[in-house]
């Protein structure tokens, strides 16, 4: 059975990181669905910097669908709407509670998981613009952050939005898949690649 994984897109979210997501997940053979949070259900989605994308559905057709992951992209005004979106913080919660995986960047774990208290304890990261909007207590300073506890993977942005989708495979299908993957990629030298065993979280 192939793996599923549902991205959001909303007016606003920040373009890299979306994208990001859904190509590697591709490449990494994942069935990837994008779904549009927009208010006025519109497909089309303008994200931060004005690129626009079409998204497959509109969240509420998918909403009730298996899916092993959903991810949040940041982007300031992306994540407002998320917040903002009944569902989508309810398609978030139920897919916590089904154990399945929440995958959140930038501002999104900071102004949607934060704000609506959707993972009381859990160890996050974020934007660090936002860190002042994250408790303390759950606050950690690493560019890709998951917690096994609950289930729950962050990033901080842009930069970091390539090792989030790698942690991603990672977790989806395996560490020898997202070294695959990271080596298509020619990384940087020095940027984790997965083929290492002393493999940080």
């Amino acid at each position: 059975m192939s793996v599923s994984v549902l991205v959001c897109l909303a007016p606003g979210s920040e373009e890299i990181e979306a994208v990001t997501a859904i190509d590697l997940l591709v490449r990494a053979g994942v069935n990837v669905t994008t779904a549009s949070v927009a208010g006025d259900g519109n497909l089309e989605i303008r994200c931060s910097r004005g690129v626009r994308i079409l998204a497959d559905v509109a969240l509420v057709d998918v909403a009730d669908n298996h899916f092993e992951a959903i991810v949040l992209p940041g982007g300031l005004k992306g994540a407002e709407c998320f917040r903002d979106s009944p569902l989508l913080v309810e398609t978030v919660r139920q897919t916590h509670f089904a154990g399945k995986i929440v995958a959140a960047i930038c501002a999104a774990p900071a102004l949607v998981l934060e704000y609506h208290d959707l993972f009381p304890i859990a160890n996050i990261t974020g934007s660090p613009s936002l860190k002042e909007k994250i408790s303390p207590s759950k606050w950690s300073d690493r560019r890709v952050m998951y917690d096994p506890r609950v289930n729950l993977l962050t990033s901080q942005g842009p930069g970091s939005a390539i090792e989030f989708t790698l942690k991603l495979i990672e977790l989806l299908l395996g560490r020898p898949k997202a070294a695959e993957i990271a080596a298509q990629l020619v990384m940087s030298p020095g940027i984790y690649n997965f083929t290492d065993e002393g493999a940080r979280e």
